[in-house]
């Protein structure tokens, strides 16, 4: 026989009544077979009276259970589903009542179990607790009542995440303002973290030209042997790389007079180079940009791109700017057209050092696989894919300059597992002089007054040394750094010294007499 009923409540019911339910199902049942054979007889007579009319079946229900508590229909889907929500109340009552007369008060709906926000917790755990209590009035879970407890538990998280929030900014504030870039040190006032615990900076010759002048902190300096994040410019102006900012620093007035910040806080500065006579700074980041600015007027010129990984050195000739970055490609910019890139040479690994020759007319790029290679001027010609000379080493050519009175002359400085320093002639390829060191060279530095040669060191000593040129004798000494001396710098009047280390401290030196 076909039934079809009519759903007349939401699914969620109360335990109860899903027991009253299934008893109601178990003695319809049982009248239905004790009648099967009548209907049978009227169906052949007259076919459309065997079926039960929904009226029939509805106030049946009403006389075999009288019950306090609503009944819920059946979750059998019928022809009048459309109709659900208009008779819905009509299926609650008392006796023998009709359908349309069922009091409001005995009409119950278990609301659904809220778990959308942290802040509804709370009112879902209520609003079970308050279904599964018999004594509790069904009056006091009304929908008034929800949105109320709602809209203050609603708050109450809102305003706890505000406080949170200020929280934080407050704490970003505080560590911007106890941590800048640069600062110096104010030795025994000095609030830096174990600045006067360290081990003082000085020379252990007394005879020496090389004095200290000031102590910075700088916060931020990677310790990478393969970046270059230190240039001093000819208009006095020194240019560090401190994690996604570079710092300038005036030479004359000693203080940080702008930061240039990169656009995303994951993206550090991995070089830094001046032009030759000018304030536009060139720098290379880790997501392969090359960007120009300039200082005066604080903007950034253009954003030059091509390399496909971080771009570790640069090297201006006059408006050439040549890029190298670790997956070994060296590209040349002509910075004053739109269409940049003139010329690409490659090595076989990635680039740690690049430097114009004074006459501009060589190249020197070392690499990570200690490979010395010197390029001719024109970076654009299709037949300059080889060097002119290709000198191998045992390690990374990192520390690598060329002397300013000796325009063929190149110094290199060897890695941890190497310590030498080679002086090459790059016209013949021939090695002019070398010593051994004994420690990493980080850094090489000619010194045109006194014709000398200064390097910084890594382990074991962390020292800055001076050599005579051209017998490479030792002359003086700076110890004290307890991290590795990664930079040097030198003044455009050649007067003082700028030196950075891998434990975040700078000393400028005063040098000559």
């Amino acid at each position: 026989m076909d039934w079809k009923l009519e759903r007349m409540s939401t699914p969620k019911v109360r335990r109860d009544e899903e027991v009253i339910w299934g008893s109601i199902m178990i003695s319809l049942g049982r009248d239905f077979r004790k009648s099967r054979k009548s209907n049978l007889q009227r169906i052949n007579k007259t076919p459309d009276c065997g079926k039960t009319s929904y009226s029939k079946f509805k106030r049946s229900i009403l006389k075999r259970r009288a019950c306090q508590i609503p009944v819920a229909s059946t979750p059998i889907t019928t022809r009048c589903r459309c109709c659900q929500a208009q008779n819905r109340d009509a299926t609650l009552c008392h006796g023998t009542t009709e359908l349309n007369s069922s009091s409001p008060e005995d009409q119950y709906v278990t609301p659904e179990q809220l778990v959308l926000l942290p802040y509804l917790t709370d009112v879902s755990s209520s609003s079970d607790s308050t279904s599964r209590s018999d004594d509790a009035p069904t009056q006091n879970l009304t929908k008034k009542s929800i949105r109320k407890h709602l809209h203050q538990q609603k708050m109450a998280f809102v305003n706890y995440q505000a406080w949170l929030g200020s929280i934080e900014e407050h704490k970003g504030r505080v560590q911007k303002q106890k941590d800048p870039g640069m600062r110096i040190c104010e030795e025994y006032k000095c609030t830096v973290r174990g600045c006067q615990n360290k081990k003082k900076v000085g020379v252990n010759s007394p005879d020496s030209n090389i004095q200290p002048e000031m102590k910075l902190h700088i916060t931020g300096l990677q310790n990478d042997y393969y970046l270059n994040l230190l240039d001093w410019s000819s208009e006095n102006l020194v240019a560090i790389g401190l994690k996604s900012v570079a710092n300038i620093w005036n030479g004359e007035s000693n203080t940080v007079t702008q930061a240039i910040h990169l656009n995303s806080a994951s993206t550090y500065v991995s070089s830094v180079s001046w032009i030759g006579g000018g304030t536009c700074l060139a720098i290379g980041t880790s997501n392969g940009e090359v960007q120009l600015w300039d200082i005066e007027t604080q903007k950034r010129l253009r954003n030059m791109l091509g390399h496909m990984s971080v771009v570790g050195a640069l090297s201006w000739n006059q408006h050439i700017l040549s890029s190298g970055s670790r997956l070994g490609h060296i590209h040349h910019h002509d910075v004053r057209v739109a269409q940049h890139q003139i010329g690409t040479q490659r090595h076989q690994q990635g680039i740690c050092s690049l430097k114009w020759s004074p006459s501009e007319k060589l190249l020197a790029s070392g690499s990570s696989d200690g490979l010395l290679n010197i390029w001719s001027y024109d970076p654009g010609s299709v037949k300059l894919k080889t060097p002119l000379q290709s000198i191998p080493h045992p390690t990374a050519v990192k520390a690598m300059n060329w002397c300013p009175w000796l325009s063929e002359t190149l110094a290199v400085g060897g890695g941890m597992t190497d310590g030498q320093i080679r002086i090459w002639d790059t016209t013949t390829g021939k090695n002019i002089n070398s010593t051994n060191t004994n420690s990493q060279i980080c850094s090489i530095l000619w010194l045109p007054d006194t014709r000398e040669l200064a390097t910084s060191h890594g382990a074991p000593g962390n020292q800055v040394t001076f050599w005579q040129y051209p017998t490479l004798t030792k002359k003086t000494e700076i110890c004290g750094q307890k991290g590795r001396v990664l930079y040097l710098a030198l003044s455009p009047d050649q007067k003082r010294l700028f030196s950075a280390a891998a434990n975040e401290t700078a000393v400028i030196w005063k040098y000559g007499g």
